[in-house]
Order: C-alpha cells, then sequence, then structure tokens
C-alpha cells in the first residue's frame, strides 16, 4: 500500500520560536529556550538536521511515497529549505509556507511565498506553546488578522493547515475556527492532531470534530500516540480515538501524519505506519483512505 505522509518537517537549522523565548541548538539534536529548558527535538545520531535525504531515506524505509512538509514556531520556519526541497523532489515533497501575520512586512512574504515561488498550502500554528499565540496576544481564530490570512489563501486557491495547539488551551477555539471555515466553504482547510486531545478528552475531541466538520474539512493523525499516552504498540488507546474519529466525520476526513522528526525520537515510524494499516477495526477501503487517498485528494487534487 503507498503512503503519505501529510505532516513532517524539515530542519536546516533549529532556530523555533516558543512561550521559553528563543530555541536554539545545544547539541545532539536537542534545543534550549531562552528560559534554561531544553527539549530533544531530533532523533539520536541525526545532528541537529532533519535534511531531505534524511527524511526521503525514512520514507523509503516504510514504503512511504510523498509527504507534506509543514512548518511552525517549535522548530522554526524553514520556507526556503522547504521549498528548495520541493522543487529538487517534486514528485515526493510538497512543501507549505508559513509566516507570522504579525509581521510589519506581512505584504511582501506572502507576495514572494504564493505569488512569486508558487507556495499552494499555507501552515500556520496558533498555538500557546510554540505558536503565533506563544508570542502574541490571544486572538480570535475568527477576528480581524486570521480572516484576512484565510481571505488571502482563499483568493489564492491555497490549502489551509492549522494546528490550534492542544484542546482547553486559549488557542484552541473550536467555534471560532468554524466560523472562520464556513465564511471560507470554497477552501480546504487542515486542523492538526485530531484537535490534540489527552487520553482523557474522548468526548471534548468528539464534540470538536461534530462542531468543524464539513465538505471543506480535514483532520491530520499526527501525534495522537504521544497526545493520548500513556500508550503503547500496538497503541490500542490511539486505535480507540481512531475509531471514534471514523465513527464522528468518516474516514475519508482523516489523514496520516508522524509529525517527523521529533516524534522519531520516541516512536519508530514503522508502527506509526501500523497503528492504522495493522487496525483490525478498519476495513482495507478505509486504511487506503486514510494512508493516502485523502491526502492526495486534498494536497494534489488527485
Amino acid at each position: 500500500m503507498k503512503i503519505i505522509d501529510a505532516h513532517v518537517h524539515l530542519v536546516q537549522c533549529i532556530a523555533g520560536t516558543g512561550a521559553g523565548g528563543e530555541l536554539r541548538s545545544c547539541g545532539e539534536g536537542r534545543g534550549m529556550y531562552a528560559d534554561g529548558s531544553v527539549c530533544r527535538l531530533l532523533p539520536p545520531g541525526w545532528g541537529d538536521q532533519a535534511t531531505p535525504e534524511r527524511i526521503l531515506q525514512t520514507m523509503d524505509d516504510n514504503g512511504v511515497e510523498r509527504a507534506v512538509l509543514l512548518q511552525g514556531g517549535y522548530l522554526g520556519f524553514q520556507n526556503l529549505y522547504s521549498w528548495q526541497a520541493q522543487q529538487k523532489w517534486p514528485g515526493r515533497f510538497l512543501a507549505a509556507g508559513a509566516y507570522d501575520p504579525y509581521s510589519r512586512g506581512r505584504d511582501g512574504i506572502v507576495r514572494h511565498l504564493f505569488e512569486e515561488l508558487g507556495m499552494r498550502v499555507v501552515k500556520f500554528e496558533v498555538s500557546t506553546g510554540s505558536g503565533l499565540m506563544a508570542t502574541h496576544p490571544v486572538f480570535g481564530l475568527d477576528g480581524e488578522v486570521m480572516e484576512r490570512e484565510a481571505a488571502f489563501a482563499d483568493e489564492h486557491g491555497l490549502v489551509f493547515v492549522i494546528d490550534i495547539g492542544k484542546l482547553g488551551s486559549p488557542s484552541s477555539q473550536i467555534g471560532a475556527l468554524r466560523r472562520l471555515i464556513r465564511r471560507h466553504a470554497g477552501m480546504k482547510f487542515v486542523v492538526c492532531h485530531l484537535l490534540a486531545p489527552k487520553h482523557s478528552e474522548m468526548e471534548e475531541m468528539t464534540a470538536g470534530l461534530e462542531a468543524l466538520a464539513g465538505p471543506n474539512v480535514w483532520f491530520d493523525l499526527a501525534s495522537l500516540q504521544h497526545n493520548v499516552r500513556p500508550d503503547a504498540p500496538p497503541y490500542p488507546v490511539t486505535r480507540r480515538f481512531i475509531a471514534r474519529a471514523v465513527e464522528t466525520v468518516g474516514a475519508g476526513r482523516l489523514l496520516f501524519g508522524t509529525d517527523a522528526p521529533q516524534n522519531l525520537c520516541q516512536f519508530r515510524y514503522g508502527d506509526l505506519v501500523a497503528t492504522i494499516a495493522e487496525d483490525p477495526a478498519l476495513a482495507p477501503e478505509q486504511k487506503e483512505r486514510i494512508l493516502r487517498q485523502n491526502a492526495l485528494e486534498v494536497f494534489w487534487g488527485g
């Protein structure tokens, strides 16, 4: 079975920004925030980069045909690096553009990324940990700032990918996101991390999925194993959340994603694939939808 990973990151250099300030490499795949806190970002042996070649090798080792290259504040924006990878391997990578809409030169940024370079996907991480609400005051997802960005994306035919952070956090504004989505009914939206529920938040996740469900909305499953921990292969807890999502929005609305490379610090890529590919509760056509066909339709129109 061919696979598309709808949530991957390249890292030319660790250049993140979050609630703890700037995040920079402190060696061996780890990063240190300005507040002194340290986190592991890359698997042992990877050094301080996740190069296209390294990601391609990981994809080839696990039967992954294509990957969508997303970006966010955690690892830092990698627009040029991601675009260059797409240009060199157009059959394997699709790069999303990312930017801070509060930038004074915002107009020039979006013109360059989406009109001059021709990027077809835009990604916003708005979480309070490492997204826009980590470095800016909390704002409404249906307010002036995000409406401007959604309108631009809609006018330019972009796929709009958004990470709203953990369920229950100030950035997890289900109602506001629903209003934004409904105002742009002709644009494709992808909401990351299945709303990022904890293991105790099955019902809250379900309510959120029900509120956001629509013909132009999909949800990626990246980091679900991490978010609903404790769990272990074959990830029965994760599978229960996926089953509920299938029941709520349908298998046709779910996208496989790994959030590589960081999740490879604690999970085997093959186990992330097997969570879906070997799930006895999913029919073969549902697995095909989640692992490949949905992403092909959303991002490549095929």
